[in-house]
């Protein structure tokens, strides 16, 4: 609980800093899109079709401190790096693919009559390092400028998980993994909504429009601290396949502008 409080304080930190006006600094905000994919207890592990077609979409709304638009002093941490606030939302419909949903047993009609959604909103502060000079980016029309960042993000997700063959919590309509208590609840699933922190680890390429403006390509990896951002979660003790915690990448493109006040 105290972590939790710990890490909302730092990014409630980091979101009020951006709104002052803070003299050598220029604020860069943005809107990046794209595709989300969704790592979790839906479908076969490290099976392409199950990863590919559990994809979201994601849409955020960034804001960057740009340290080095006004600093001719050419300090290394004002031409490697930038500061990012973030807010965004996604959302996933999931559904089991892979082997165990090939035939006509029980299971495999249970298992592929079974499907879920997650939708996250999330407030992620991180720290950009840039390989090249920011200056001489700004300053060359059409060139390249790759990063990469780490950060931490903040949430709140809303999971559901449904069949239809009818509903969940029987034998019929249910596996039988997803029956066991798990985790403090009566099952394997669980349709809750609840808050969420994790890890991001992104890498991406901004390109040089104008002097105002730029695009940007982002990808990240982004580690969460539960298995229940799916809704899906079974007995970790007894499936000891169920290894790791809800993860996803993102990969989107996005259009960046500089507020130069």
């Amino acid at each position: 609980m105290i972590k939790h409080k710990l890490l909302a304080c730092i990014f409630l930190f980091g979101f009020i800093i951006p709104a002052f006006p803070q003299s050598g600094i220029v604020h860069e905000v943005g809107v990046i899109a794209g595709r989300v994919e969704f790592r979790s207890d839906y479908g076969q592990r490290d099976n392409t079709q199950n990863n590919l077609n559990n994809m979201g979409v994601e849409i955020g709304i960034v804001d960057y401190l740009n340290f080095s638009f006004y600093d001719n002093r050419n300090s290394y941490f004002n031409e490697h790096f930038k500061v990012r606030t973030e807010i965004s939302y996604s959302k996933t419909n999931l559904k089991h693919y892979g082997e165990w949903v090939n035939g006509n047993s029980l299971g495999a009609k249970q298992l592929k009559a079974m499907q879920g959604t997650t939708q996250l909103v999330s407030l992620g502060l991180q720290l950009e390092y840039y390989l090249l000079d920011i200056h001489d980016f700004e300053n060359t029309m059409g060139s390249f400028a790759p990063y990469i960042s780490l950060g931490g993000q903040v949430g709140y997700y809303t999971a559901t998980a449904t069949s239809t063959l009818g509903e969940l919590g029987n034998i019929t309509t249910t596996y039988p993994k997803y029956l066991v208590p798990s985790d403090g609840r009566p099952h394997g699933y669980s349709n809750e909504s609840k808050a969420i922190t994790s890890v991001a680890f992104g890498l991406g390429t901004r390109y040089k429009l104008n002097r105002m403006s730029d695009l940007v390509l982002d990808t990240r990896v982004q580690y969460f601290n539960s298995d229940w951002v799916d809704g899906l979660n079974p007995n970790k003790e007894i499936y000891t396949e169920n290894k790791y915690n809800d993860w996803l990448t993102f990969i989107g493109v996005g259009y960046i502008y500089y507020l130069d006040f």
